[in-house]
């Protein structure tokens, strides 16, 4: 299950895609999630996921 709130959803995120995982698609696949919902929730902290760097910037 994925954190709720949304600053501690970005910094889980990009912990486990630094650590664990190639792709958000990879990480959500993982977690049963939705990789839309998670960049639409960060998206509304003007964070957007960045494949070169395997995270949210």
């Amino acid at each position: 299950m994925l954190p709720k709130d949304p600053y501690i959803l970005l910094s889980f995120v990009n912990t486990k895609l630094r650590d664990e995982f190639e792709t958000l698609e990879d990480l959500c696949a993982a977690l049963d999630a939705d990789p839309q919902a998670v960049s639409d929730t960060l998206a509304a902290l003007d964070y957007r996921y960045d494949p070169a760097y395997h995270q949210f910037i």
